[in-house]
């Protein structure tokens, strides 16, 4: 059980999660004041009218204001605008306020920290929940969305115990169940199983874009086309940052992948039907193997 309780929570940055975030503190009660500051003021006016904050910030210097030790601030915007709020945040909040973000990409972080502050400060802990939806922003987001689901943490050489702990809290209220993990181990393992399935997704949907026969392709698209394609639907801006924020390991996975399909070509090309059916075996097994795993963790 959580013992996670602060008087205040800001987010800067109110998409899908930040704003799942809010509702599901909200829901737990263990939160006094939630305020929110985002670039679209209409993101804000909805999130208020719902009742998913307590308070719409026009700046973020309006967001830090009268922010104490144990409070904590969340940043939710996409991965390469974490640096310029840095900036932002660095003589605005003090030491005592615990620092969390919700981006799919740990180095990064942690290199602009480094860069802003001079050290990854203490009192920032970065974390990842394994969470989403193709849906996007405010109006998509779900009490619900992080329960059974898991949440990486990374902390840094310099990451305070007692933060670690209170970011750890705070997700374990949310129904969330915790990983922890260097931040360049994360960003390997994320860039294979989240990144590069992003990239496929993106890939064929923009394929079969190009194609003269678009229109006909695309007409009689099933359900196997739906189901992979799903998470073409993701926010491409969100998209674009991880992929360049965590480029060497998608890189290195895309790689891998050509790899693995220059195999299967050979084996189309060769006509063995024995090959094909080794690959196709595998990856079957592997799968069932997961969602297994997947049905006994929820």
């Amino acid at each position: 059980m959580s013992q996670f309780a602060a008087k205040r929570l800001a987010v800067v940055g109110l998409g899908l999660i930040g704003g799942s975030l809010a509702k599901a503190l909200r829901e737990t009660g263990c939160v006094e004041h939630i305020r929110a500051y985002n670039r679209s003021a209409q993101s804000l006016q909805f999130a208020l009218q719902q009742g998913i904050i307590d308070q719409a910030c026009s700046s973020i210097g309006q967001l830090c204001e009268g922010l104490e030790a144990g409070d904590v601030l969340v940043l939710g915007v996409p991965v390469l605008a974490a640096g310029p709020v840095l900036e932002q945040l660095h003589p605005a909040v003090e030491a005592g306020v615990t620092i969390t973000d919700v981006g799919s990409t740990k180095s990064w972080l942690v290199a602009e920290a480094e860069r802003v502050f001079g050290e990854a400060p203490s009192n920032l802990v970065p974390a990842h929940p394994i969470a989403g939806s193709e849906q996007y922003g405010v109006e998509a987001s779900r009490a619900d969305l992080f329960r059974a689901h898991r949440v990486i943490l990374t902390p840094h050489a310099n990451c305070g115990a007692s933060h670690l702990e209170r970011v750890r809290e705070l997700w374990l209220a949310c129904g969330a169940g915790i990983d922890e993990m260097t931040p360049e181990r994360h960003d390997e393992v994320l860039g294979a199983t989240s990144h590069l399935p992003h990239v496929l997704a993106y890939i064929l949907v923009d394929l079969l874009c190009s194609m003269e026969q678009r229109g006909e392709v695309l007409r009689y698209a099933a359900g196997g086309f739906r189901d992979f394609t799903r998470i073409a639907s993701s926010d491409p801006t969100m998209w674009r940052d991880i992929m360049i924020a965590n480029r060497e390991a998608i890189s290195s996975r895309i790689d891998e992948y050509e790899q693995h399909l220059d195999r299967l070509k050979a084996a189309l090309e060769d006509e063995s039907a024995e090959a094909i059916q080794e690959i196709f075996e595998r990856a079957q097994a592997t799968r069932e193997a997961f969602l297994k795993q997947s049905e006994q963790s929820s």
